[in-house]
């Protein structure tokens, strides 16, 4: 059974502060709240989501693994520039409104990608949250992927390398799918190989909590990035050629299927970077 509630923590208040007043300003067209809504709205939903999880659970990113919380801030900007390298070439999308001035630009855009990987995985243990039995986070073992089955993994490696080097080779509009597929194929087996946290893992063994807590992550942000995104000043637009007329606030519907493959990629991506960079103790993500 679920342990007595505790109260909000103080930043927690304060994030849900920051996202009324943020929304507020960028409606009303008040001072830097259209430029830097995104930015703004997102701190404060990390800083809300987190303090819901550590009510529930007595144990959150913040307040249980700083060190490691800090990395993931620093480390979500240049894991995002990767995407902004392969949107170089398939251009799905682009920025309008920001501010002439080079330096508040690149504050806005650091401040912004700082909040990505730390919003889908605040919101990914959020849903772990709700769909547990017990207060207290799920946590297993890492095991290594069943050996009889380790072809598969070569198999998904050179999948993912083909995926990934094809917008490259022939660059399109059409080919977002396999950027925000192909990481996950690329990366996963070979954090399984070295001992992290891994999809594989977890369906070897018959896991498939870490998986769904992350595709609801991915659609939940999704929805969220899209609708505070639709009144900012400061934004991205698409340029989807599928279905670009059916959209639902800035993106083209088909686009929504995109959010829950970016946050498994997101959960690759970071798994993959903190067995190279973190020397810390771990958190498990999103269980």
């Amino acid at each position: 059974m679920l342990s007595p509630m505790r109260k909000l923590p103080a930043y927690a208040w304060l994030g849900l502060a920051a996202m009324l007043v943020s929304e507020a300003g960028t409606l009303a067209k008040l001072g830097p709240f259209p430029t830097f809504h995104t930015p703004i709205v997102w701190t404060g939903y990390i800083l809300f989501v987190d303090g819901l999880v550590w009510r529930r659970r007595g144990n959150s990113w913040i307040q249980n693994a700083p060190a490691e919380f800090l990395f993931l801030v620093v480390f979500s900007i240049p894991l995002w520039l990767v995407f902004e390298f392969f949107n170089a070439f398939i251009q799905n999308w682009h920025y309008v409104g920001l501010p002439d001035n080079v330096w508040l630009r690149v504050a806005g855009y650091g401040w912004s990608f700082a909040t990505i990987w730390p919003a889908i995985f605040e919101t990914g243990e959020l849903v772990s949250s709700l769909r547990e039995r017990r207060a207290a986070p799920g946590r297993f073992a890492v095991r290594e992927y069943p050996a009889r089955l380790a072809w598969v993994q070569r198999g998904l490696v050179l999948a993912g390398a083909a995926m990934l080097a094809w917008p490259l080779v022939w660059p399109s509009p059409y080919l977002a799918a396999p950027v925000w597929l192909g990481f996950i194929f690329l990366l996963d087996p070979v954090n399984a190989r070295f001992g992290g946290e891994a999809l594989l893992c977890d369906f070897g063994y018959g896991r498939f909590q870490r998986a769904v807590n992350l595709v609801c992550a991915g659609l939940i942000c999704g929805l969220l990035w899209e609708f505070w995104n639709y009144w900012a000043g400061a934004k991205w637009v698409y340029s989807v050629p599928i279905l670009a007329e059916w959209k639902v606030f800035e993106m083209p519907l088909p686009g929504y299927l995109g959010f829950p493959a970016f946050a498994l990629e997101c959960f690759t991506m970071y798994v993959a970077l903190r067995l190279l960079l973190f020397r810390g103790a771990t958190r498990p993500i999103s269980i």
